[in-house]
């Protein structure tokens, strides 16, 4: 494995542990060279599942745009990592046990809005308020009011 830092060839592994679903490895290794500490994924190549998009167009499933996604709308908010990860993971896994290779972005976006309402409300509209493409605070207001219905 590369070191991101200097680019040497070798490190040795100080960690691995197993995503709760077992869906990856992580790795922290170390640089045998600049002594820098790094971390690395491991999971198994699948066949890529296709998204298709609200236009019609398909594209790969990308793990680490969902993430980024769920990260931005959970600035500021006090969730780790960990559990966003979980979250990606946890997709993934559904998107592993379908027959079929394509999924529609609503369905995903939809598992991934029901797990950020459990976790912080306010992660939760911020997602679905880039999600849902709210046209107008009327929209946006029903939204928070079915959410306040609920507690």
């Amino acid at each position: 494995m590369r070191c991101p830092f200097c680019g040497f060839l070798e490190s040795k592994v100080i960690d691995s542990r197993e995503s709760k679903k077992a869906v990856s490895i992580r790795r922290r290794r170390e640089c045998l060279s600049c002594q820098k500490r790094f971390t690395t994924y491991e999971r198994v190549e699948q066949i890529p599942y296709m998204v298709v998009k609200k236009d019609g167009s398909r594209q790969p499933f990308d793990s680490q745009k969902l993430l980024r996604g769920m990260m931005k709308a959970c600035e500021k908010r006090p969730i780790q990592i960990s559990q966003l990860e979980e979250i990606v993971e946890e997709v993934e896994s559904v998107l592993q046990e379908r027959p079929d290779k394509e999924i529609e972005s609503s369905e995903i976006g939809q598992m991934v809005m029901e797990r950020l309402k459990v976790l912080d409300k306010v992660a939760y509209i911020r997602f679905a308020s880039v999600y849902r493409e709210f046209k107008d605070v009327v929209e946006f207001k029903h939204v928070l009011e079915n959410l306040l219905k609920e507690e």
